[in-house]
């Protein structure tokens, strides 16, 4: 299980600095001021220099990465229900993300700012979660048809 958690750690680090690298992309387009926006101006203002703020996100993206990819092995817990599954997911995400939001600047450093982001990661969570709830039911239930199709054949 250590090798398991290493490797996909490993595994998560570059793609966490690429999801990273992705988002802000993103952000500089939908600014639409011609200007690449590396990171939040609140981090940059706390880090002195663009070259720290930058490090120190692809740092905190490339934790966020290694973080998911470890607790992706939350959903091969086949003893545990897929109730249960997700609620220790959610907390580990969660434990992962919020964090690394406030350190990042990538949430307003308030009450008000906490609760909206938060708001939004629980969005987003449950967004992804449904889909691949759904998604995996009928690939599921393809394969049982698939398996009552073959006992039928042979009887």
């Amino acid at each position: 299980m250590k090798k398991k958690l290493l490797v996909r750690a490993l595994l998560g680090i570059p793609v966490g600095i690429s999801i990273g690298f992705l988002i802000t992309v993103l952000i500089s387009a939908a600014i639409g001021d011609g200007a690449f926006h590396p990171v939040a101006p609140v981090l940059l203002e706390r880090m002195g220099g663009e070259l720290r703020a930058v490090a120190l996100q692809t740092g905190l993206c490339a934790l966020m990465g290694a973080g998911f990819a470890m607790a992706s092995v939350i959903w091969e817990l086949d003893s545990w229900s897929l109730a249960r599954q997700s609620g220790v997911y959610f907390l580990a995400a969660a434990a992962l993300v919020l964090p690394v939001a406030y350190l990042a600047g990538w949430m307003e450093p308030s009450l008000v700012g906490f609760l909206s982001y938060f708001g939004i990661f629980v969005a987003i969570f449950v967004a992804i979660w449904l889909s691949q709830y759904l998604i995996w039911r009928a690939r599921i239930r393809k394969m049982n048809a698939d398996v009552q199709k073959a006992r039928n054949r042979e009887e």
